[in-house]
């Protein structure tokens, strides 16, 4: 995969913060080595966030986010700083610049704050050094002079390494020339000409783990089982088909989806699971969140706006009220919410996934996804979370 066609998702996130003129622009030019963002003496310039993708050794694809300045106190700047917030949700890695001249200050510390409640790993950069010899910090640079730009990217990769290592989708789960079975119906939901990103991801980590993937419809599944000479180490299929493969997969092979393993790349997994069991106790009135991580074309028979509310009502026989979202909208007060049911979040990196369910948990409101939603309301959780090891429900 080029960078160009990785994922937002698989990208490291960096996120320039700081208070207006403090040279966060400035530094996006330097780190990336192009003049991105524009540069002005005009406090304020920076107005939306500016993304770059870029390949930042040894880690690899990185995508590099300005913001607007903290300290904007004119109409729009509420506007301006909700977006900068709106950044911090996805970022793995910030660096907070600070003018040399002038010091840390009081939205730089209540930053800081922020960054350590939320746990993101950052930096203090001290730009415009070459107007003030003084050590500030551990990073002084100079935007002009270049002073330490190439130290600090040094120092982002080496942070951005720890974070690499940290995860696989399914490649830990799995030994070298294994067989994976695939299942991924083909219907009018799914995209003409391509395979959905998470389909596409599982057949790389699945290849790079030295692994044999094995790609049907849920209409040939039992007899793809058939023409293997040995039971599939692992079984894979859309949590739409959960029912049928689930019927035809004997019991001593391993089941799962896309959407679990996906909670489990993710990160919100155990929780993910946990929630599940508030299906058992949805009333009528209840406010049910159905949210996703992209925005697209919603189709007669749209999984989160149709199918999910159906299956819900089916199984709980109760009549809940339920609300949507999509894309970079999340509801930063979900306080009057029975249950959050996201999709999988392959195009939200795992902060941003974390995240969500960090606010959903201060608000005391349990969040799963929907294919572990699905395995619930089919009775076959247990089973489709064996294959993750480190979870059972119980």
């Amino acid at each position: 995969m080029s960078l160009n066609e990785t994922p937002q998702g698989e990208r490291l996130h960096i996120g320039i913060f700081g208070r207006r003129n403090a040279g966060k622009s400035s530094l996006l030019n330097a780190l990336t080595g192009q003049d991105i963002a524009v540069v002005s003496d005009v406090k304020g310039t920076t107005t939306d966030p500016v993304y770059k993708a870029m390949e930042l050794l040894p880690i690899g694809p990185v995508v590099f986010i300005d913001t607007a300045g903290i300290d904007d106190d004119s109409v729009l700047g509420g506007l301006r700083i909700a977006k900068t917030e709106k950044v911090l949700r996805k970022t793995d890695i910030a660096l907070l610049v600070v003018d040399a001249e002038e010091g840390i200050s009081d939205e730089d510390k209540l930053l800081i704050a922020d960054f350590e409640e939320l746990g993101v790993k950052h930096l203090v950069v001290y730009n415009k050094s070459d107007l003030n010899n003084s050590q500030l910090g551990e990073f002084n640079v100079s935007c002009i002079t270049g002073k330490n730009i190439h130290e600090l990217k040094e120092k982002i990769a080496e942070m951005g390494k720890e974070k690499e290592n940290e995860r696989r989708l399914i490649a830990d789960l799995i030994s070298a020339n294994d067989v994976v079975i695939l299942v991924i119906p083909i219907d009018k939901a799914a995209p003409k000409g391509r395979l959905i990103l998470p389909q596409q991801q599982a057949i790389r980590d699945i290849l790079e783990a030295g692994a044999i993937p094995v790609v049907t419809r849920e209409v040939e599944f039992s007899e793809t089982l058939k023409k293997l000479k040995a039971p599939p180490a692992l079984v894979i299929t859309d949590s739409q088909a959960f029912a049928k493969v689930s019927r035809e997969t004997p019991a001593e092979i391993p089941l799962t989806s896309f959407s679990i393993l996906m909670a489990r790349y993710k990160g919100i997994l155990e929780s993910a699971a946990r929630a599940a069991k508030t299906l058992d106790t949805i009333q009528d009135g209840d406010r049910i969140l159905i949210s996703e991580g992209c925005t697209h074309h919603r189709q007669c028979d749209d999984i989160g706006t149709v199918k999910f509310p159906k299956w819900i009502k089916q199984y709980t026989q109760k009549e809940p009220v339920f609300e949507f979202t999509s894309g970079t909208e999340f509801p930063n007060d979900l306080s009057g919410y029975k249950l959050i049911i996201h999709c999988g979040g392959c195009m939200l990196n795992s902060r941003e996934m974390i995240y969500r369910e960090h606010l959903a948990r201060k608000a005391g409101v349990p969040m799963t996804n929907y294919g572990v939603a699905i395995s619930y309301m089919q009775g076959i959780l247990d089973r489709c979370l064996e294959p993750c090891e480190e979870l059972v429900l119980q």
